[in-house]
């Protein structure tokens, strides 16, 4: 029998687990990390650090994984427990309805949206959002959010419409380079098939929803789950009255908004307003 990874405890976390089984299927199949690391186009360090509890697996790792080994879902189904364990019990629901939704409509009045956060600028919030937490642990958060924006990535992608209030895009979460770095991803998403992204100038005065967060997940038979959240706690709506009156609300936010093209101009412009300097870590 294969020894457990050193020092991991496969009874304590998913992620010691995954680490544990990394290890086990890669020496079962007689491979070596730099093999390893070739057949699943990761790097070795970063194959060494799942294996040894000190990284999170970077998606679609899993999914090569499973590939490599032949082991069906088994690492999916790792990461998806792994992923429990870095995200508040309350998103819970939210997360499985993105996973499943048709469409998905976000109005964020003063943060970017997580399915369009660079690591970077994700990093800095958590950062700020967690302080004393370690740096495995952050990293954690911030692989686990990486992993949602997978589903923008689909070969079925779902139809998303973001709605960004302007302070999203003047708060300079982690200093220039990062907002800037964010800003500039922001662009290829702002007007395409799947995808639209609109701001809330703060011209347009007291708006409807100008507090917390609110997601609508659409899934295939058309029904519609809400997400409210404020800075620490978040409430899941499906009854017919709230969910009428919320996307009545965000529909109001549309019209309260700039169409892509001036949106996109608007974030160009407030790039410009952060200094160019050293590019973020990513």
């Amino acid at each position: 029998m294969t020894p457990p990874s050193q020092d991991l405890n496969p009874s304590a976390s998913a992620h010691d687990l995954y680490g544990v089984e990394l290890r086990r299927q890669r020496r079962a199949a007689g491979l070596s990390l730099d093999r390893l690391s070739d057949i699943v186009n990761y790097s070795k360090t970063h194959l060494h650090g799942v294996e040894s509890g000190e990284r999170l697996p970077l998606p679609p790792l899993s999914e090569k994984l499973d590939a490599a080994f032949g082991t069906g879902e088994l690492f999916q189904g790792l990461w998806g427990v792994v992923k429990r364990e870095y995200t508040p019990r309350r998103f819970d629901l939210c997360l499985e309805l993105e996973a499943r939704a048709a469409r998905i409509q976000e109005f964020s009045t003063s943060v970017i949206p997580g399915l369009l956060q660079t690591p970077a600028y994700m990093r800095a919030l958590f950062l700020k959002g967690h302080p004393g937490l370690c740096p495995e642990k952050i990293e954690g958060l911030v692989a686990t959010r990486l992993g949602r924006q997978e589903v923008l990535r689909a070969d079925s992608p779902p139809d998303v419409w973001w709605i960004l209030g302007e302070a999203a895009l003047r708060q300079a979460v982690g200093g220039s380079a990062v907002m800037r770095e964010q800003l500039a991803a922001l662009l290829p998403w702002v007007d395409t098939d799947h995808t639209t992204v609109q701001v809330v100038p703060f011209e347009a005065g007291a708006c409807t929803l100008m507090s917390g967060t609110l997601i609508l997940l659409t899934l295939q038979d058309n029904s519609t789950t809400v997400y409210q959240e404020g800075p620490r706690n978040g409430e899941t709506f499906d009854d017919r009255k709230t969910v009428t009156r919320r996307v009545r609300e965000y529909d109001l936010m549309k019209a309260s908004a700039l169409p892509p093209g001036e949106s996109a101009a608007l974030i160009e412009a407030t790039m410009e307003t952060y200094e160019s300097c050293e590019s973020p870590r990513t």
